[in-house]
C-alpha cells in the first residue's frame, strides 16, 4: 500500500509530522499497520528514532525493519491535560508508556494502552501492539496481554 506513495505524497498524507528521509520508511510502515524501527544490516543493533548511520558501528546499511510488537511497560505516565488530539479524552487521565520491546534489551517504542483499566497499566505488564485509527491513519498502539 505505502511503496505506491511518492515521498511527497507520503508527506501530505502525515501533515505537520516530522518526515524526512531517514524516517520516511517508518511512516510507510504505518500505513501498512507495520512497526518498523531501524536495524543495522551490519552489527544487527536495533535503534530508536531512526537514524543515517548505526550508532552502535556507524554503518549507515541500516533498514526500517518491522518489530513483533511484544514487549513490557518500561514507563507509565498518565496525562490529565495536553493538546486536542482525536481520541484522546484527558477527563480521565490518559495513559502514555513506553514499552521496551522484546527484539533487544534498550529498544523502546512510546505510545498508548488502550482498552484497559488505567490501575492495570503497570511497569513490568507485557503487552503486544495492535493498531487503531487516529486523523485517518494507522497508530500504533499497545494492549495488555492476558495472563
Amino acid at each position: 500500500m505505502s511503496g505506491a506513495l511518492s515521498d511527497a505524497e507520503l508527506v501530505a498524507r502525515f501533515e505537520g509530522a516530522p518526515v524526512d528521509h531517514d524516517n520516511k520508511h517508518f511512516y510507510r510502515g504505518l500505513l501498512d499497520r507495520e512497526l518498523r524501527l531501524n536495524r543495522c544490516s551490519d552489527c544487527g543493533t536495533w535503534h530508536q528514532p531512526p537514524r543515517a548511520v548505526c550508532p552502535a558501528c556507524w554503518s549507515p546499511a541500516v533498514a526500517a525493519t518491522a518489530v513483533s510488537g511484544r514487549g513490557v511497560i518500561h514507563m507509565v505516565l498518565f496525562m490529565y491535560q495536553g493538546p486536542p488530539t482525536p481520541g484522546v479524552d484527558y477527563s480521565v487521565p490518559h495513559p502514555v508508556v513506553t514499552v521496551e520491546l522484546e527484539e533487544q534489551e534498550g529498544l523502546r517504542y512510546t505510545s498508548t494502552v488502550v482498552d484497559a483499566p488505567n490501575d492495570q497499566i503497570v511497569v513490568g505488564a507485557p503487552v503486544t501492539l495492535d493498531w487503531i485509527e487516529r486523523n485517518g491513519t494507522p497508530f500504533p498502539v499497545f494492549r495488555l496481554v492476558e495472563d
